[in-house]
């Protein structure tokens, strides 16, 4: 795939980034349909497959079960490969979701990561908001932590994933990436993240087929189509998919180079 620079970070990464959250969580979804969890030798494959496609990063989160595990299982030995998208903010046990944004639980939380990733550094670390973006920056130590943890060299970049128009133009004050919702039906957040761009803070797009329940390609051409947005994040098992999904991307990004 052709490769693009993640706002100011100089992580390179491509339009189409792989989201890992079905590798390790199938409860609690907001998916149309129902799933398993791919077994070991299945969940081998479609990472190196996502690696094989070219694919140039990696999302995943504690909040994802299992899938930050895997992940440094199967494609640790291919790090220099991709970068890698990590959260901090949320967990997920027993089929519920805790959150925790201390300083303390920011630096556990970081440190496990760094552990279950088989990693020396984790290129992006992003807040994962519970819904309450601003308090969450002006009331707790997650941000300042995060910044503590880059300056000492265990994260190249960090950011803020929420879900309020707010919460992201607050994050513009101190991120270098922002994780956005942003899909045909939802364009709420499309002048932050013009704004984003124009302060050169990476733009990453989550939920752009809306969990699922939007065609691909028409949803691919609407979130790509946005020349302020660097990456979308896609999900899925099937890697047959995934490639469609890839060569629709880079036939926009031909089509908008020229």
């Amino acid at each position: 795939m052709h490769s693009v620079t993640l706002g100011k970070t100089g992580l390179e990464i491509t339009p189409v980034s792989f989201g890992a959250f079905k590798l390790g969580r199938n409860q609690g979804i907001k998916y149309p349909q129902s799933y398993d969890l791919p077994s070991d030798a299945e969940t081998e494959r479609i990472l190196n497959r996502v690696l094989d496609l070219g694919v140039g990063l990696i999302d995943t989160a504690p909040a994802y079960g299992l899938s930050e595990e895997r992940i440094g299982q199967f494609v640790s030995h291919r790090r220099e490969e991709f970068c890698l998208s990590t959260k901090t903010g949320e967990t997920f046990l027993n089929g519920e979701s805790y959150y925790d944004y201390s300083a303390q639980g920011t630096r556990l939380s970081v440190t496990r990561s760094l552990k279950r990733l088989r990693t020396e550094v984790l290129d992006l670390v992003l807040v994962h908001s519970n819904g309450r973006d601003v308090c969450i920056q002006e009331q707790t130590d997650v941000v300042p932590t995060l910044q503590r943890l880059k300056e000492q060299g265990l994260i190249r970049a960090i950011g803020f994933s929420g879900k309020q128009v707010a919460g992201a133009q607050l994050a513009l004050d101190w991120a270098d990436v922002l994780m956005i919702e942003y899909h045909i039906g939802n364009s709420s957040h499309a002048e932050v993240i013009e704004e984003a761009q124009s302060r050169g803070i990476g733009v990453l797009v989550k939920k752009g087929l809306a969990s699922g329940h939007l065609a691909a390609q028409e949803a691919i051409r609407f979130v790509l189509g946005n020349r302020f947005v660097d990456s979308m994040v896609i999900g899925g098992i099937n890697t047959d998919h995934l490639a469609a999904n890839c060569h629709v991307a880079n036939g926009l990004f031909g089509q908008y180079a020229a």
